[in-house]
């Protein structure tokens, strides 16, 4: 018993340096070939967001915020992508990831 309680502390552990880890961590997303990237950290914080001038048409601004919502949406993806990654074995080994508050798995 005393071996199981050392590997789920163990566990808790590293799930909190992996998570520590992704906070840390920036992925980037981009929209309209590149004219606009956002980029975010691996927990989901908007960190930058660059606007190619390009991309500003001072009569077309619904298309620059389309871009940019998309832009945004692609970099959560590849947080999420990562946190799956990072987060999804050690979540398995502590049952899945139910008892642990913010996994989406």
């Amino acid at each position: 018993m005393q071996q199981l309680l050392q590997q789920a502390q163990k566990m808790q552990q590293d799930l909190a340096v992996a998570q520590d880890e992704l906070a840390r961590t920036e992925v980037e997303g981009q929209a309209g070939g590149g004219l606009v990237k956002a980029t975010v950290t691996g927990s989901g914080e908007l960190r930058a967001l660059v606007i190619d001038p390009k991309a500003v048409d001072p009569e077309d601004t619904e298309t620059l915020a389309d871009l940019v919502v998309a832009a945004v949406q692609a970099a959560n993806e590849n947080a999420q992508a990562l946190q799956q990654q990072k987060l999804g074995p050690l979540a398995q080994g502590l049952g899945g990831g139910s008892g642990i508050p913010g996994l989406p798995f």
